[in-house]
């Protein structure tokens, strides 16, 4: 992203202008969920003073909710590579993946088996390890904890179990592990499992393909990219029409609506289409560079969308080869956990400081304006395995599109500060 792009991107979150103790907030908590812009709560907004209704009905505002969740399923189509009728949202992707896990369970028998990872969310190992109450074998991928990534050999060596599901995520919100989910859904497609990929901290970060990953079911969160806080999943029409999942006998019993239970969260809906509308935008109108690898932009929201999260990505990682290496040189007392360099990664970098806890860290930045998460951020196996959960676990820096240069330059300074995290620590004791 160049400086224009950057400035123009900025300009769009009127959180951004928050201050706290007279300091600029600096929004570094992207992988806990991005800040929206105005285009997002415009849609909110309209749709709750122009359309809120219900579905169903024959006055105008149900007509045209209706119009708008499928003209929703249009986008998000456009977002996956897929069919419309392969989207399915809710309320949370936690929500939508114990849904998923009912639905399959009542295909499988005791003795089945599950595999998930020691990488993954907790999001996509809990609906699994829920299961082992009916008699379901669930077992765990190794992660490699010198290099935060899964153990290849030993998820091949659990593939040869010939697991029922193979769940596991593309990137871990944890430390930004980007794993080759391609290879592994092929190996898992040659054991015949059905595949489950948690998505929702790599989809704000590079584009998903449905088609080329051939996932079975792929699981995001809109508030992770610019949106309300609403859950979309990939579901392969094939693949979900034939599950029985819980619902009530008034659904539409078809793909995608049968697994989608009461009524939707409409707002919501409407708002994480502006926001993937958002990331169309700024391809269309910066990522010119992209034109004849994606295709034609114009009239292409597909295409738009692909350039937005690669411009994103390429300035995200500027910054974040920038912070890791300011840290690296400078904050002799901090640890770096996550991919070594050369290995896909996200924006993310997580690190420990010596003699102080995550979450005291973190209290203390924040009161400097600077919003990072302290803790396990719901990737509790991962900090189990990396010997941190006792101790406090990370400290979390994630860089979104709207964080800028001069606010890590403000984030190095403050750690650098340790006399003042010191006196910090000791005020809140």
């Amino acid at each position: 992203m160049n400086d224009q792009m950057t400035e123009y991107v900025r300009k769009q979150f009127p959180a951004l202008k928050r201050e706290v103790n007279g300091y600029p907030v600096a929004y570094l908590d992207g992988p806990g969920g991005y800040q929206v812009p105005e285009t997002v709560i415009a849609a909110v907004t309209h749709y709750l003073v122009d359309m809120n209704a219900n579905v169903g009905h024959q006055f105008e505002t149900a007509q045209n909710t209706s119009v708008m969740i499928q003209d929703a399923r249009g986008i998000f189509a456009d977002f996956f590579n897929c069919s419309w009728d392969e989207v399915v949202f809710g309320a949370n992707m936690t929500t939508l993946n114990f849904a998923l896990a009912q639905a399959l369970v009542r295909q499988l028998k005791p003795g089945d088996s599950i595999l998930i990872t020691e990488l993954d969310h907790e999001a996509n190992r809990g609906p699994w390890l829920q299961l082992e109450d009916r008699g379901i074998d669930v077992t765990e991928a190794a992660m490699d904890i010198n290099t935060c990534t899964l153990d290849m050999e030993d998820l091949k060596n659990k593939l040869l179990k010939k697991p029922k599901v193979v769940a596991v995520n593309y990137a871990c919100n944890g430390v930004g592990t980007i794993s080759d989910v391609q290879n592994i859904i092929r190996m898992a497609n040659e054991v015949d499992a059905i595949t489950v990929v948690d998505a929702v901290h790599y989809a704000a970060h590079g584009p998903l393909d449905v088609k080329k990953l051939d996932a079975d079911f792929i699981l995001c969160s809109a508030y992770k990219f610019f949106g309300p806080h609403i859950g979309v999943m990939y579901a392969k029409k094939e693949i979900l029409n034939r599950l029985n999942p819980l619902n009530l006998r008034t659904q539409q019993q078809a793909p995608p609506f049968m697994i989608e239970t009461g009524t939707l969260h409409h707002e919501g809906i409407a708002g994480a289409c502006a926001a993937v509308e958002f990331i169309a935008d700024i391809g269309l109108k910066f990522g010119h560079e992209f034109d004849g690898q994606t295709g034609p932009l114009k009239g292409n929201r597909r295409n738009q969308i692909i350039a937005g999260l690669r411009l994103f990505e390429s300035y995200e990682m500027a910054l974040t080869g920038h912070l890791i290496e300011a840290i690296t040189s400078r904050i002799s007392k901090a640890t770096l956990y996550g991919p070594v360099a050369g290995h896909p990664r996200t924006s993310t970098v997580s690190f420990t400081y010596e003699g102080y806890t995550a979450d005291q860290v973190a209290k203390y930045l924040g009161d400097r304006g600077l919003f990072v998460w302290g803790g396990h951020f719901y990737a509790i196996r991962l900090v189990e395995k990396l010997g941190l959960l006792d101790r406090g676990g990370l400290v979390r820096v994630g860089i979104a599109p709207y964080n800028h240069g001069t606010e890590l330059d403000r984030l190095i300074e403050a750690l650098s500060d340790e006399d003042a995290l010191k006196r910090f620590v000791e005020t809140q004791s």
